[in-house]
């Protein structure tokens, strides 16, 4: 018998860049474990496809994602959360090593707040709303919501949006460093290809290898991430797109970078 339900997440490539948008418009993009699951898979095929270099993650122009679904949290116990399909979704989203750019319009609350924050960069449209309501819930953000605010702007904003639970608008977040940019709705997602396409002409094993010197501040101590940026730069010496950066810097072309 043929399935009725429609698709919660669609990918698209355009060169080099990916765009992964969360589509349940009619529960205001709320994550289950479908979108979890089929997001994560669709970071992972791009990771894989040897085309990627940039991923895109949105919600399309009117929503991000208000959060968690109910349903998702109702019937956890202590035991259960710890091996959920949710819990993992939101670790293989987060531990994607491309570079990954969040476009964020409207609400962006919850476990939707983690993802565009676990992004490395941020860019909102000015009808963006932040949050982690949880405290209201009698619960607390399970995928980073502890943590990643205060990444980006400061322990005190992190405590006021984890313990209050209040919510953040998209120009307060920018003056408090939360995200990047904000643009008009309506230019949203064509200033977010714009910025992916610029990194994308970027060498490929560099823009990776930033990505995994600033992360390892999450796994390591400070002596050591600086440990792990030395051996990641001295094993970039070796490539070819190294020397034909410098190559093309010395005879001031552009460089046209392989990924070798």
């Amino acid at each position: 018998m043929p399935t009725t339900d429609k698709p919660v997440i669609h990918t698209a490539r355009k060169a080099a860049v990916t765009t992964i948008t969360i589509s349940r418009p009619e529960a205001r993009n709320a994550l289950n474990v479908a979108v979890l699951t089929g997001m994560a898979e669709a970071m992972e095929a791009a990771e894989a496809d040897g085309e990627t270099q940039i991923i895109i993650l949105t919600g399309g122009a009117d929503t991000f994602s208000a959060g968690a679904d109910i349903d998702m949290l109702s019937g956890q116990t202590a035991a259960s959360y710890v091996t959920s399909p949710n819990r993992f979704g939101f670790e293989r989203i987060r531990d994607s090593r491309l570079p990954v750019i969040a476009a964020v319009s409207g609400f962006c609350l919850g476990g939707g707040c983690e993802i565009a924050l676990a992004a490395d960069i941020v860019i909102a449209s000015d009808t963006a709303v932040f949050g982690q309501p949880e405290i209201n819930l009698g619960i607390i953000p399970g995928a980073g919501g502890t943590q990643l605010w205060g990444e980006r702007a400061g322990r005190g904003m992190q405590a006021e949006a984890a313990m209050r639970g209040g919510f953040v608008d998209a120009y307060a977040a920018r003056r408090a460093g939360l995200v990047d940019r904000v643009v008009p709705k309506e230019a949203l997602l064509g200033a977010t290809a714009t910025e992916a396409e610029h990194l994308a002409r970027k060498a490929p094993l560099a823009l990776r290898a930033v990505k995994s010197a600033m992360r390892a501040r999450w796994r390591m101590s400070a002596v050591a991430a600086l440990d792990h940026e030395v051996a990641l730069m001295a094993n970039l010496l070796a490539s070819s797109d190294a020397s034909e950066g410098i190559t093309a810097f010395l005879e001031k072309r552009q460089p046209d970078f392989t990924g070798n």
